[in-house]
């Protein structure tokens, strides 16, 4: 019901990765968290704030080892946090909807971006949300996920090109 397969000769296949619709699905994700940040500033409690300032820290301290899938788990849960303090179910339900849709694609920012500045970045937006700025705070939010969308876009670009190019030098390979 999600789009996410289609049929193939050989049963059924993960759709191919587009530019477009991951920009969308971005842009989507932005609009969302931007109201849950908006209301979380109004009804945020200060025991949430400083229950996501203590997930934050034990997220930093995980190892440099630590498997993707639970880096990006983490990374999430940090979002649907601040989902929470908004108070508004279906903006949560929406927000979760949407990452199960990125998830796969966020796996490749978490392995080529690091996570030392993602770390920093949420940060800077729950600070601001401590402090009750929330102009700073939208504008860190609109910051961390537009250089994300950048470069995942930039990513599937290169990987798509790769993936091309690969094919069609194989093809010319076999017609000589």
């Amino acid at each position: 019901t999600d789009g996410f397969l289609v049929q193939s000769s050989r049963g059924v296949m993960r759709r191919p990765l587009e530019v477009k619709e991951t920009m969308d699905l971005y842009e989507a994700r932005q609009s969302v968290e931007r109201e849950c940040l908006r209301l979380a500033h109004e009804r945020a409690t200060v025991a949430q704030i400083d229950e996501a300032l203590v997930y934050l820290e034990q997220s930093k301290n995980v190892a440099p080892t630590t498997p993707i899938k639970q880096l990006v788990e983490l990374d999430e849960g940090f979002h649907l946090r601040i989902a929470a303090m908004a108070d508004n179910a279906e903006l949560q339900r929406m927000l979760a909807s949407l990452n199960e849709r990125i998830r796969f694609i966020r796996w490749i920012d978490m392995e080529n971006i690091g996570r030392d500045s993602t770390q920093q970045e949420h940060m800077n937006i729950l600070s601001a949300l401590k402090a009750r700025d929330l102009e700073a705070s939208i504008q860190h939010l609109n910051a961390h996920i537009g250089l994300r969308r950048e470069q995942i876009v930039d990513a599937i670009t290169k990987g798509l090109a790769r993936i091309y190019l690969q094919n069609e030098l194989a093809g010319d390979g076999e017609k000589a």
